[in-house]
């Protein structure tokens, strides 16, 4: 008997660590403002891997937007789930959150300024989170995917951006040759709000002599890639989600390969 436990003890030293994922908290100042979001990763391994900065939607950082960064971050990458809103600003509610965005998408500066802040919060945790600075990506939900778009205006050098359903129209337009970083958009092909910002994204995005790719996904309409969205215009669709992340994932594992 006593062989077999000392067997057994061995075979269990021997197995491989259990996966965990960890929320770290961050905090961070933009002026006089102050900031909470979190660093979310897989323990199981030391090793560097790329980083993605994640803004979710208008909700802000609410745990469902902390589920999807687990979700996508997997083993392959250390993800920062980004406050756009403030430490505390915590919507609950559309109203709530229409208020918050209300303040914000009438000045591309000020967001532009909390994403590089964001940025630079997160290569700054590099000494302590198994992220790999060098390689950093960028993706957004809505309202966020209008809030990554705002850092590649900037003129900011990512790996890459991926927007799922985010907003196109900006009321400061890039300047010409000044998006730096590879564009994935992710857009609902039924999604009534964005129709008509298309072509002058399209347009906008040529004269800035960005890298781009836009796609259609037949039949979805608005937030068709969170699992949580189910009301009119704002619906889930799992075959659109699906394909959309597989693209995600198949981008950025481009991006991230170049050297």
């Amino acid at each position: 008997m006593r062989r077999i436990l000392v067997a057994a003890g061995l075979l269990f030293a021997c197995l491989p660590a259990f996966a965990a994922m960890k929320s770290k908290p961050v905090e961070w100042t933009v002026g006089k403002d102050r900031f909470s979001g979190y660093v979310v990763y897989d323990d199981a391994s030391k090793l560097k891997r790329p980083g993605l900065l994640m803004v979710p939607d208008w909700y802000g950082v609410t745990p469902a937007a902390l589920d999807k960064a687990k979700q996508q971050a997997g083993t392959d990458y250390v993800v920062f789930v980004v406050d756009m809103y403030g430490k505390g600003e915590r919507p609950k509610g559309d109203a709530e959150a229409l208020a918050q965005v209300k303040k914000l998408y009438p000045n591309p500066a000020l967001m532009r300024e909390r994403m590089q802040a964001a940025l630079d919060t997160f290569k700054a945790q590099a000494s302590s989170v198994p992220l790999n600075s060098a390689k950093i990506g960028a993706f957004g939900f809505c309202f966020g995917g209008s809030s990554v778009l705002e850092l590649a205006r900037s003129g900011a050098k990512l790996a890459g951006i991926v927007t799922f359903h985010g907003g196109l129209h900006t009321e400061s337009p890039a300047a010409a040759n000044s998006v730096h970083t590879p564009l994935l958009v992710l857009n609902g092909a039924a999604d009534e709000g964005q129709k008509a910002a298309i072509v002058p994204f399209e347009e906008e995005m040529d004269r800035a002599g960005a890298d781009w790719q836009f796609v259609n996904f037949s039949g979805a309409v608005h937030c068709f890639a969170l699992e949580t969205a189910n009301k009119p215009g704002c619906k889930y669709d799992p075959r659109a989600a699906r394909r959309a992340y597989a693209m995600m994932h198949a981008f950025f594992a481009g991006r991230f390969a170049v050297d």
